[in-house]
């Protein structure tokens, strides 16, 4: 299946937070767009990788994802080398999208930064002609996107780019509270932590309110790109 817009996730849950609203925009505009995250999770304080392989699930099904895998990596330890980038490599020349949006480079958590690298490099080694790669016993061709854009998560970052989500900050929502071991939950069996108070939920629709008000929206996503962006005329950025 080919996709308009892959999204690579280091966790379960980091698409939802950093940009759900535009994948849910972009499903609405006909455009077909999957997830591959690259873990389970498993290093979560709270609940577990099958959990949250569940809860990946239940939210694929509130954004209308055309398709959500798991390559399985290991939590923490997973490493920007070449045979993690042959398996990303596989899934940019899988699904051939014309977009990929990845983890931010620069991050407070580790696994972040690291993931958005991998990705880059991975993103642009898929291109190269010269590195085979089989899947299912065929064998795939070369393929780099035309755009690759980072997601935000933390609120130093700057976007250079911001796209208005307020139609769908809802369904955002949602998409975020599906993983129910890990946001605004009153489980009390489990530790608590700085994600699962109600006040981080609070904080992302916050920061989704700061970024859409920059553009003259109600609510918004940041990106950033390692390169400069150009539009074909004005008219395109009103």
């Amino acid at each position: 299946m080919k996709l308009d817009i892959l999204v690579f996730a280091v966790h379960p849950d980091d698409a939802e937070l950093g940009c759900s609203g535009t994948i849910l925009k972009h499903i609405a505009l006909g455009k077909k767009v999957g997830i591959v995250d690259f873990t389970r999770g498993e290093l979560g304080t709270r609940g577990t990788a099958e959990t949250r392989d569940h809860e990946a699930a239940d939210s694929a099904k509130i954004l209308g994802l055309h398709t959500r895998e798991n390559l399985k990596f290991k939590d923490g330890f997973f490493k920007n080398d070449e045979e993690h980038q042959l398996e990303v490599i596989k899934m940019v020349r899988k699904y051939q999208p014309e977009i990929i949006l990845t983890n931010a480079l620069h991050d407070r958590h580790p696994d972040h930064g690291r993931a958005g690298d991998l990705a880059n490099d991975a993103i642009f080694l898929s291109g190269l002609i010269k590195i085979e790669t089989t899947l299912a016993g065929e064998k795939q061709i070369a393929w780099r996107p035309r755009l690759m854009l980072q997601y935000i998560q933390d609120r130093y970052i700057k976007p250079d780019i911001i796209i208005d989500i307020s139609d769908f900050i809802e369904q955002k929502i949602e998409s975020i509270k599906a993983f129910k071991t890990q946001f605004d939950s009153p489980d009390e069996s489990e530790p608590q932590t700085y994600i699962s108070s109600p006040e981080f939920l609070e904080s992302v629709i916050g920061r989704a309110r700061e970024l859409g008000k920059q553009i003259g929206g109600k609510y918004g996503e940041g990106f950033t790109s390692r390169k400069l962006l150009g539009v074909d005329n004005f008219n395109n950025l009103l």
